[in-house]
């Protein structure tokens, strides 16, 4: 893996195929789609992550539901225009993958990031006096695009990350989650939505290298 700002952004997921697979967009004539992986938290809760697969790496008119795969990739962002504003659609772009037979001695979900702070840290606490901190992460990516990844931190892991200004470089590991929502798109309608995001395990910030 020779891409340019690989390293800033690597992700293992393994769990259950539960989707088929969904055709998303092609470029050069490398068709990719969408499919759902369930994975385990070490509680008995579940996250459902989406995966972007080039159909050079699956064979994707099979419908692989109930199957155990494991993906190594990037977490991807970009914006989507809806309704008057953008949206924030968030994967897993897949760079290998492989079908296992079992979960056993598998490690289901985690991420490795180095990016930079692009918004101000939102430092608050739970009616239940647990801090929390939400901060938004630019990646470089290669060609000179950029994710912009929401993170959440906890416990002293937030109360640092609220400290930090925008701009500041970070290395995070943690894991991806989902998290449903409540959206109301009129006064009479509202919708089921997914968000995605990171949850912190670990927070280092790098200190800029001397030129």
């Amino acid at each position: 893996m020779t891409e340019k700002g690989i390293n800033n952004n690597q992700v293992e997921v393994a769990g259950e195929i539960i989707s088929t697979f969904e055709y998303s967009h092609e470029i050069f004539g490398e068709g990719f789609y969408m499919v759902k992986l369930l994975v385990n938290r070490l509680s008995e809760a579940t996250d459902e992550i989406p995966l972007m697969i080039s159909e050079r790496l699956v064979d994707v008119t099979k419908d692989c539901r109930g199957k155990y795969l494991r993906a190594f990739g990037q977490f991807r962002s970009y914006n989507k225009h809806e309704e008057n504003h953008n949206h924030l659609i968030l994967s897993v772009f897949v760079r290998d993958l492989e079908f296992l037979d079992s979960m056993e001695d598998v490690k289901p979900n985690q991420i490795q990031l180095d990016g930079f702070i692009c918004k101000q840290p939102v430092y608050r606490m739970t009616p239940l006096g647990r801090e929390i901190c939400d901060i938004l992460l630019a990646v470089n990516r290669s060609y000179g695009k950029s994710d912009y990844i929401p993170c959440i931190c906890w416990g002293r892991n937030a109360r640092f990350a609220g400290s930090l200004e925008i701009g500041a470089r970070i290395e995070l590991v943690g894991r991806i989650q989902s998290r449903e929502y409540q959206k109301r798109i009129s006064e009479f309608e509202v919708v089921k939505r997914t968000a995605y995001e990171v949850s912190v395990n670990k927070l280092e910030m790098k200190v800029p290298e001397e030129e």
